[in-house]
């Protein structure tokens, strides 16, 4: 084990936003055992807070679902992988097509962009965004790194199998909330792992030497590149079925058992 790489919410970050003393412990102890950690999450870098706040980490995380690798000690993206808007606006054409009354959202490495109605009545608007068509509010100087889509009345799962086919030959959609119909589409190809394995190849690490820990369905491509990946057990099906081996849930501080037991047998 030279790396271990780990997703976030629903791995080891929980509701209330915070990271476990057993969890923050664990990871600090590979650290001193000379294994490099990296968070591999669909989170932009604005919402990194449990990392610092609770882990003191400095080092790198690979947000929005890969698009983005973010120093966090310094406070600087150091790769982006943007999509086009012709491709981003050709796929809001389909999924229009599909569900009449969907809305749109998009991430851009400064910011977000928010449709009409895309938030629950109430919800704070983020900063001082002002909703706005997304056709009307971006521009060719955005450089959007996820473009998001949602819609009521529907499954996270079934909203991805009907979209998911119609929209592959713009982008790479998934998911990973587990009960809100929300798709997370980035630049056609890229998944949390195709950015980890750069990651990986730039340490000279050899996807054998990775354990890697999820839950959800934007994590599978990342728990079947590794050499091992673990699927909570409190996850979703998809991520199990795409593990190589199952972790304890969540809430019995799954991902510190396994790096408790690793670190013992090193």
């Amino acid at each position: 084990m030279r790396l271990v790489a780990s997703d976030l919410d629903g791995t080891i970050v929980g509701p209330d936003n915070r990271i476990s003393d057993r969890t923050v412990r664990a990871f600090r102890n590979c650290v001193r055992a000379g294994i490099d950690v990296v968070f591999v999450t669909g989170r932009p870098p604005r919402w990194l807070g449990p990392l610092s706040d609770s882990l003191g980490h400095e080092g790198t995380v690979i947000c929005s679902n890969g698009a983005i690798t973010y120093d966090l000690g310094a406070g600087r993206v150091l790769k982006a992988h943007a999509l086009s808007l012709p491709d981003l606006f050709a796929a809001a054409a389909i999924i229009r097509g599909l569900y009449p009354a969907v809305r749109f959202a998009a991430e851009t490495v400064d910011g977000f962009h928010l449709g009409p109605g895309f938030l629950d009545p109430g919800v704070e608007l983020p900063g001082a965004v002002v909703p706005a068509p997304l056709e009307s509010s971006l521009t060719e100087s955005d450089t959007v790194v996820k473009f998001l889509a949602r819609v009521d009345g529907t499954s996270p799962d079934e909203f991805l199998r009907t979209v998911g086919p119609a929209v592959a030959h713009l982008v790479s959609a998934t998911h990973s909330a587990p009960r809100v119909a929300m798709l997370e589409m980035s630049l056609h190809g890229l998944n949390k792992s195709v950015t980890l394995a750069d990651y990986a190849a730039s340490r000279d690490i050899d996807p054998a030497d990775v354990v890697a820990f999820g839950d959800m369905p934007n994590d599978v491509q990342m728990l079947q590149w590794a050499g091992c990946g673990y699927a909570m057990a409190s996850g979703h099906p998809a991520a199990r079925a795409a593990a190589d081996r199952v972790a304890p849930a969540f809430a019995d501080d799954g991902v510190a058992q396994v790096l408790e037991d690793l670190l013992r047998r090193l």
